[in-house]
């Protein structure tokens, strides 16, 4: 009796840190979905207020958001800047001209 109750006894500190690691494994799984539908989000969002009048179409590239012709444009079609990414590009004391120009029409 005396050399169960030593094993249980023995048992019982890796059964209560194998508990821990599970909890601590689904708590971290659950905060990894929950960053991953709030980034989902933000991103639909995002895209969903970006000003159809800032957006050029660039043959062979896709839409782009911004003045590309500003050294600093990202050329991307989710962020407009390096320096000033919410915009406007108006009047933006950053602006540097690169030389490029774009057709703004779209297709």
């Amino acid at each position: 009796m005396k050399t169960l109750l030593v094993i249980v006894i023995g048992f019982l500190p890796s059964l209560f840190s194998l508990w821990l690691m599970r909890k601590s494994q689904a708590r971290t799984r659950l905060q990894f979905r929950q960053v991953a539908i709030t980034t989902t989000r933000r991103r639909i969002q995002q895209n969903n207020i970006s000003d159809l009048s800032d957006r050029y179409y660039l043959e062979g590239v896709g839409y782009l958001i911004g003045d590309i012709s500003c050294r600093y444009n990202a050329r991307s079609g989710y962020i407009r800047c390096a320096v000033n990414p919410e915009g406007p590009c108006e009047g933006c004391r950053y602006y540097q001209s690169s030389g490029a120009t774009i057709d703004k029409n779209f297709q």
